[in-house]
């Protein structure tokens, strides 16, 4: 069954910093262009940042440029996100999937910031 698994979430004050990351599972992750999105609370689910499957392009959505950074560890077969100076407005559930959302949806990992 193809699905990631995502971790890496938490509870952190504004400002701060997380690292969630994806394990793959199931499928040739080396073969696919991913991305991250996330669901707010009461919100419907959103496209955040991309990366192709040689790690060489990166796309993000505007308002979570230059705060996220989108990686990829394809031996360990491992998607990153890099998040810093959180806001209030980034809480929310993040996902992984493949850029056509082709996966079986993961449980996601939440992130909660605080003011």
């Amino acid at each position: 069954q193809m699905h990631p698994m995502e971790s890496g979430g938490g509870f952190v004050q504004a400002e701060g910093s997380l690292r969630p990351s994806c394990a793959a599972s199931g499928f040739p992750f080396s073969n696919r262009d991913m991305s991250w999105y996330r669901q707010a609370p009461g919100k419907e689910r959103e496209w955040i940042a991309s990366i192709d499957q040689f790690n060489d392009r990166t796309d993000y959505k505007k308002s979570v440029s230059g705060r996220f950074t989108i990686s990829r560890d394809n031996a360990l077969n491992t998607l990153y996100l890099q998040i810093s100076r959180l806001k209030p407005e980034d809480t929310a559930v993040y996902y992984c999937n493949d850029v056509l959302m082709s996966l079986n949806w993961g449980q996601g990992t939440q992130v909660v910031v605080s003011s």
